[in-house]
């Protein structure tokens, strides 16, 4: 017996689908779903000559009640849409699609105002567009989807949204990612203890001397597909740099409020846009909780025997708080909080953390301190995550323990590391760029390499000094993850620091000026700025050799002991390291991981002078003492009072 199609709407789409599938199949037609779907129906068509969302929104209700597989077509604004194939049970629907392509719009906040009014209303009348032809062809193509998909073939709009150009009768295919937030087909687990519990397992590098397990070349199979898609992609742009010293590459994040670019810089272009794209997901990720709902709002005393102590990571000082106009309150033990699980690896236990701390955006809303991406990290493997999520703790961590306490860092020299690409890279910002750069051990008592990195220009014109740093426990790794930082700074924002150079000055008088993470390097872009870093820059020191400053290390095959004794180098100081499990769906399609990791004590990377963060921070006074740097203790009126030059 032939199969059962249901094609629901009226005007010419719909009678001209009706008359192309009657020959394979029997066709039950309706106006709407009013009166209910037909228990016989195998398949169905949702079809209009405009856009009505209502009629979607309502299908998606219909067809999941019946178990029954579906695909729409209509025509808006010059644009016929077809897909994707909706699949009851399955994660993506309509209302995925219509989120995906409407936050990767231009006119997104205008598309969702005119999607609500059109549920309300009805919808468009028929769309001036929709000529005889261009429904034909549309026609034609969902008849072509039903036969695949009923065939067994699949249908092309598996996951999958099908433009035609009404005009030029031009067809694309873009890709949908499932919307873990959709209130249709949104299936987010409930956030628990037991799914916060971390056992590690083996993650075997690629090779001894790449702590990755996974490689750039495997992923590209993946992360443009997937990811990167004008019309309808999690990412919708990407942009070459060609004036930076190296291939630097940015994607955009859209959201519903702002873009957020992420970069991605390596030797090539193609390896720097998957790197961008690597480090957009990171950013989707860290800002709000979109892989598990979040289930506890408490005070801190409520739940002080199993949670963070918020006090342990820093907060601001009390003067800071009582400031006219300060956007966070002090903490509060009696406070609401939402919470969210982590794993504790001192503890060895599931802890709850304020999700203000686990989640950056989350503290916008009068939390008692913001949280940056700190920490935050994205891996082919959980382990892999972990890992680097401590090395960016570690990295900014020494930067700011070093500016805050004036440390006088031993100078390395390049060629001492045996390491040619490090050295051509250094040659290169000489030659290209007009930059010579320092490098300097910033490793702290964690015994972890880091390294200070910080380019001098040589010319009259541009930035003066860029600060930037890195952290690895292979030196050279952290010294080549410095350098590339540096790059992204060189020659792009000259014009913008000649533009806006009086700007700079008055931060460099009031340093209460220096609201955003920009204004932190523009700042030292200035000559007058030279000064601050002299305890560095001062030339009476000799340079020291790479293998003179850092320990020899251990080489293994497999990135978990590689993380193992990191984690076994802060238990040793009794610094815990907590682990949130960021993961969304979008990333568990393609065995991707991300984490945030905080490590109590250590210090937070802060911009906006405001917003310093060393109340509660002992380290930044006791460390220097402790590697030899000063005889005893600091005070905190010992401290550097000037803005950081981070990046």
């Amino acid at each position: 017996m032939s199969a059962v199609v249901t094609v629901v709407g009226h005007g010419v789409l719909a009678e001209l689908a009706c008359e192309l599938l009657s020959a394979l199949y029997r066709i039950e037609r309706l106006a709407d779903l009013q009166s209910g779907v037909p228990k016989a129906t195998d398949f169905a068509l949702v079809l209009d000559d405009a856009w009505n969302p209502s009629v979607h929104l309502e299908a998606e209700a219909a067809f999941r009640t019946a178990g029954i597989r579906w695909i729409r077509g209509f025509i808006a604004f010059g644009e016929g849409v077809i897909g994707p194939l909706v699949k009851p049970g399955a994660p993506g629907c309509s209302q995925c699609a219509d989120s995906r392509q409407l936050i990767a719009g231009r006119d997104r906040k205008e598309m969702w105002m005119l999607r609500r009014r059109l549920g309300q209303s009805g919808g468009l009348p028929s769309d001036a567009w929709a000529s005889r032809t261009g429904l034909l062809q549309m026609a034609h193509l969902l008849s072509a989807e039903v036969q695949r998909e009923l065939q067994g073939a699949g249908a092309r709009t598996d996951e999958r949204m099908i433009f035609v150009n009404m005009k030029t009768l031009k067809c694309s295919s873009h890709f949908i990612l499932p919307d873990p937030l959709c209130s249709v087909c949104g299936r987010l687990p409930d956030d628990s203890p037991e799914a916060a519990r971390i056992t590690l397992k083996p993650s075997p590098k690629i090779s001894e001397r790449i702590y990755r397990c996974r490689s750039l070349e495997e992923l590209k199979a993946v992360l443009a597909v997937d990811y990167l898609d004008y019309k309808t992609g999690f990412l919708n742009g990407k942009m070459l740099d060609l004036v930076s010293p190296f291939a630097d590459v940015s994607v955009n994040l859209p959201l519903m409020n702002m873009d957020e670019a992420a970069a991605g810089r390596t030797h090539s272009y193609a390896d720097s846009e998957l790197a961008a794209i690597l480090e957009g997901l990171e950013r989707y990720c860290g800002m709000a909780p979109r892989g598990k709902r979040t289930m506890i709002r408490d005070t801190y005393r409520h739940v002080a025997d199993h949670a963070l102590d918020p006090v342990t990571v820093g907060l601001y000082a009390k003067e800071q708080y009582e400031k006219p106009g300060f956007p966070f309150e002090p903490f509060d033990p009696d406070r609401q909080l939402e919470w969210v699980w982590g794993y504790s690896f001192l503890q060895e236990r599931p802890i709850l953390v304020p999700q203000l701390l686990a989640y950056y955006s989350s503290s916008c809303d009068r939390g008692f301190v913001y949280e940056t991406s700190n920490g935050c990290a994205l891996g082919g493997s959980l382990e892999e995550a972990i890992f680097y999520g401590i090395m960016e703790v570690v990295e900014r961590d020494s930067f700011l323990l070093t500016w805050y306490a004036r440390l006088p860092l031993p100078r390395l020299d390049p060629r001492s590391a045996n390491d040619r690409e490090l050295v051509l890279m250094l040659e290169r910002l000489n030659a290209v760029a007009g930059f010579e750069t320092y490098l300097y051990n910033a490793t702290m008592e964690n015994g972890i390499p880091s390294v200070w990195a910080l380019a001098k220009n040589k010319k009259s014109k541009g930035l003066n000094l860029i600060c930037a740093a890195g952290a690895h426990p292979d030196p050279v790794r952290a010294a080549k993850g410095a350098v590339h930082e540096l790059s992204g700074m060189m020659l792009t924002l000259d014009e913008k620091l000649a533009a806006n150079r009086e700007e700079y000055e008055r931060m460099l008088r009031d340093p209460t000026l220096v609201r955003g993470m920009e204004d932190h390097s523009m700042l030292y872009g200035l000559p007058q700025a030279e000064e601050r870093l002299q305890f560095l820059l001062a030339e009476d020191r000799p340079l020291r050799a790479f293998e003179d400053e850092f320990k020899p290390r251990t080489n293994h095959r497999d990135l978990t002991d590689d993380l193992k004794e990191v984690l076994q180098a802060f238990r040793r100081l009794g610094l815990d390291v907590i682990v949130v499990d960021q993961t969304t769906p979008e990333l568990r399609r393609n065995r991707l991981h991300c984490v945030k990791v905080l490590i109590p004590g250590m210090l937070p990377m802060t911009f906006g002078y405001h917003l310093t963060r060393l109340t509660g921070l002992k380290r930044v006074l006791d460390v220097p003492a402790k590697l030899g740097y000063v005889k005893q203790p600091l005070r905190e009126d010992q401290l550097n009072s000037h803005p950081h030059p981070f990046p």
